[in-house]
């Protein structure tokens, strides 16, 4: 009788090559771009140094580059937000490292505490926003690598396209 529970594997799966794929340098799937962004988040060595706090503007660094894509490291102090916006042609991934930060959609709202992920596809609009009390640090992948933005007004109208080539305005 030939059932699932029949199936055995002998010898050590991992001894077989043409099963294993080779690791990538670099992701390039959806997947891969979270898995990016939770090895980076887990790794506090790696980006907790380098965060800096700014009462008048969002500060923000570019921890990483690849081909077709960015890593970018944010800091919100209470009250500072990103305005509602879409990443152009980009799609992304947001990891919250620190604190808590608030995601407003057309859908509603929701509190992105460590750990949470969130990722979208190219026009997605959102605002992301600083409402608690204590700062917050967030981890931005993008793919391809942010290029433009769309700026909305509360009612969710597009307002300007900005260069974000150089450093990102955005979440």
């Amino acid at each position: 009788m030939n059932s699932d529970s029949d199936l055995q594997i002998a010898g050590d799966i991992l001894e077989v090559p043409h099963l294993l794929q080779p690791p990538r340098e670099h992701p390039s799937t959806v997947a891969e771009f979270a898995g990016l962004a939770r090895s980076i988040a887990a790794d506090r060595s790696q980006w907790e140094p380098l965060v800096r706090y700014d009462a008048t503007t969002r500060w923000y660094h570019r921890l990483r580059t690849g081909p077709g894509y960015e890593v970018w490291l944010l800091s919100w102090v209470p009250g500072q937000g990103s305005g509602p916006h879409d990443h152009g042609p980009s799609s992304g991934v947001l990891t919250v490292l620190d604190g808590t930060l608030t995601e407003r959609t057309r859908r509603g709202t929701r509190a992105l505490r460590p750990g949470a992920q969130r990722v979208f596809a190219p026009g997605y609009v959102h605002e992301v926003v600083n409402d608690a009390l204590e700062p917050a640090v967030s981890l931005h992948v993008y793919h391809p690598g942010l290029t433009e933005m769309t700026m909305y007004s509360a009612r969710c109208a597009p307002r300007a396209v900005h260069d974000a080539s150089a450093a990102p305005t955005t979440a």
